[in-house]
């Protein structure tokens, strides 16, 4: 009878252990993640775009991270986001166009990523395709090009297999049971932490420091309509972008093998249009513009001054078409560049939230 009672207290306080370990697990409640706004953005910007159904966690943003690093996405093991979104490129690839998990090239030069959650009009890729960073998030998984899979479903189920993953994802979001669309908010909400907000130009603005005369000549350059003209479609100091997240034909080509906004559009105005990148952290992402035809700052500070080429849908903006550019001096050019280097960011690049530990 002892011994019975023994082992039926034995059996209770387990079942309670295991009834307590479940109640845990079950109410496990996610820690909001505080985004760390630099001052220029809280002063200037409005508030960081966060979908209602997506808010930031600390433990969705660190699962975010592993799945962007995380070759488990790709059809064969060889490829993850990172692949083509290199940190020390400030989430850019250096090479004109990048090879998943094909031979086959890409026909756009990848985008940097940083800054995202303030793109108000949410519209992502050259062409703005996307509505939204999570639907995004899902597409390269599924591109040919890219990531390799005919379908979401074998990833769901590598991920479902997973020895950590399921925990992670409950965790992060309540469930265990993983699919394509978690993970894609996960890297969604990792992706809204890249924030690039303290560059050299950051900390004049801020009155720490002060540009050198050919820095601040670059910047009246940069402002001036009567010489670089750039602001009108990458913002000025007060707007800490440095793009006006919009679509423009800046006189790339007189005719198109890409039609870009065109494409999505259906519209024949908007043939030729591609979204304006942030000037920000140019020392990082060459080569420039959607198909990476730069290489240089150089070369894209000639292509405004001297090498704009006219077509039906170009931007009322470029106003010296005609011209060819803006037609600057030699002095002009290497004082612009300064300028824009001064908004590139090292701790950006070398942030350890961002990278792969």
């Amino acid at each position: 009878m002892k011994n019975w009672f023994i082992f039926t207290l034995f059996v209770v306080i387990i079942s309670g252990c295991s009834s307590e370990t479940t109640t845990r697990e079950e109410d496990y409640i996610p820690i909001p993640y505080q985004l760390e706004i630099p001052t220029l953005f809280a002063e200037k910007l409005i508030d960081p775009r966060i979908p209602i159904n997506n808010k930031l966690t600390v433990e969705g943003v660190t699962l975010g991270k592993r799945l962007f690093f995380d070759n488990i996405l790709s059809v064969d093991g060889t490829k993850a986001c990172a692949s083509c979104h290199l940190p020390q490129n400030a989430f850019s690839d250096p090479n004109q166009f990048s090879q998943g998990v094909t031979t086959t090239l890409g026909t756009r030069n990848s985008m940097p990523l940083f800054n995202l959650a303030w793109n108000f009009d949410d519209k992502y890729f050259w062409d703005g395709h996307a509505l939204g960073l999570e639907n995004q998030a899902l597409e390269p998984v599924i591109d040919t090009n890219e990531l390799g899979n005919d379908s979401w479903e074998p990833v769901e189920a590598k991920l479902n297999n997973h020895e950590e993953y399921p925990k992670l994802f409950k965790q992060a979001f309540g469930t265990s049971v993983i699919t394509k669309q978690l993970v894609a908010k996960a890297i969604a909400q990792f992706e809204r932490t890249l924030i690039s907000g303290n560059s050299k130009f950051d900390k004049f603005s801020n009155g720490e420091i002060s540009l050198t005369p050919q820095e601040q000549n670059g910047l009246n350059i940069f402002m001036s309509e009567d010489k670089g003209d750039c602001f009108h479609c990458h913002g000025n100091p007060n707007n800490p972008l440095w793009t006006d997240n919009q679509f423009h034909n800046n006189g790339l080509d007189a005719t198109f093998s890409d039609l870009g906004l065109g494409l999505i559009s259906g519209n024949p105005n908007d043939n030729g249009k591609f979204k304006s990148p942030s000037l920000r952290n140019l020392a990082y992402t060459a080569p420039y513009m959607h198909d990476g035809r730069f290489a240089t700052l150089e070369e894209v500070i000639e292509h405004y001054s001297t090498g704009l080429q006219d077509s039906d849908t170009i931007d009322t903006l470029m106003k010296k078409v005609d011209q060819g550019g803006v037609q600057l001096t030699t002095e002009d050019k290497a004082d612009l560049k300064a300028f824009l280097l001064t908004l590139s960011d090292p701790t950006f690049i070398n942030n350890p939230d961002f990278i792969q530990q």
